[in-house]
């Protein structure tokens, strides 16, 4: 149970990030040769780079590069320069509408996991049969890109992004796939900041994309299981084996039953709190 509680975007051509990430607190990279690239900046980005990634260390921090896609002039080229960089654990894909995108990607590049930018009205709709998809380890929510198809207005409940937030996040349990929620904006703003991934902590959601470093902290916390939950979850562990042993199927714990599927959920929190210690010593 790997934790992605924080995924900083951070750009494929801006080589004193490239460094600066190495030491970040975040779990998980996400290294962009698309949105945060100008056109004319591709080739070079990404040859800077596969530089980079052949040899620089950046500990337990998981690395993902999110390609171009393959209707640009980039994106067949991004594929091939990456296919063979064992550090990339994840190829990023923009803009997946249906599996066949997916498929058109996994054509040209074996071995790697594959992951999908979730951000168009049509790929809210086809999200379960991309969640689907053999090659398919995670999803990512574009909400800027998906509000701006929608027409729809900011709002700090996120009203109009809730249907496709909750499609992506049935298709992601359904399949096993990690999601990640999509970035916010104001990244000077920390109330707003929390407030937003406490909501997609409680949808369901394994974290949170990034814009700015200075939104890192916020999100681990957010996203990882607080204290008391972990002393929660101990207890239902031990009363619920108790019970067992008693030769019953349900314990009682702070008032309130506790059956074999809390137990699930109980060690799913414990499994998460061990992974963040390790990712962190």
């Amino acid at each position: 149970m790997r934790p992605y509680r924080s995924v900083l975007y951070i750009p494929g051509s801006k080589e004193r990030a490239l460094d600066k990430a190495r030491d970040l607190a975040a779990d998980a990279i996400i290294f962009d040769l698309e949105d945060a690239v100008a056109p004319d900046e591709k080739p070079a980005a990404r040859a800077l780079l596969a530089q980079v990634l052949a040899t620089a260390d950046y500990g337990g921090r998981a690395r993902i590069v999110r390609i171009n896609g393959l209707d640009t002039p980039w994106g067949a080229d991004d594929i091939a320069a990456f296919a063979a960089i064992r550090q990339v654990e994840a190829i990023l894909i923009p803009k997946v509408s249906r599996a066949a995108d997916v498929q058109a990607v996994a054509d040209r590049i074996a071995g790697v996991p594959l992951w999908a930018m979730m951000e168009t009205a049509l790929g809210m709709l086809n999200a379960a049969e991309i969640a689907a998809h053999p090659r398919l380890a995670g999803l990512v929510m574009g909400t800027n890109d998906l509000a701006k198809e929608l027409g729809s207005r900011p709002r700090p409940d996120r009203l109009a992004l809730q249907a496709g937030l909750g499609l992506c996040l049935l298709a992601a349990r359904a399949h096993g796939r990690v999601i990640v929620d999509g970035v916010y904006n104001a990244f000077k703003d920390e109330d707003g900041l929390r407030a937003e991934c406490e909501q997609g902590r409680d949808l369901g959601f394994d974290g949170k994309t990034l814009i700015h470093p200075a939104q890192i902290d916020i999100a681990n916390a957010a996203f990882a299981p607080t204290e008391a939950e972990i002393d929660l979850a101990r207890r239902q562990i031990a009363a619920f084996a108790e019970a067992q042993a008693a030769g019953q199927g349900v314990a009682v714990v702070d008032g309130r039953i506790v059956e074999n599927l809390h137990i699930v959920t109980a060690q799913a929190t414990l499994a998460k709190a061990q992974a963040i210690a390790a990712l962190t010593a």
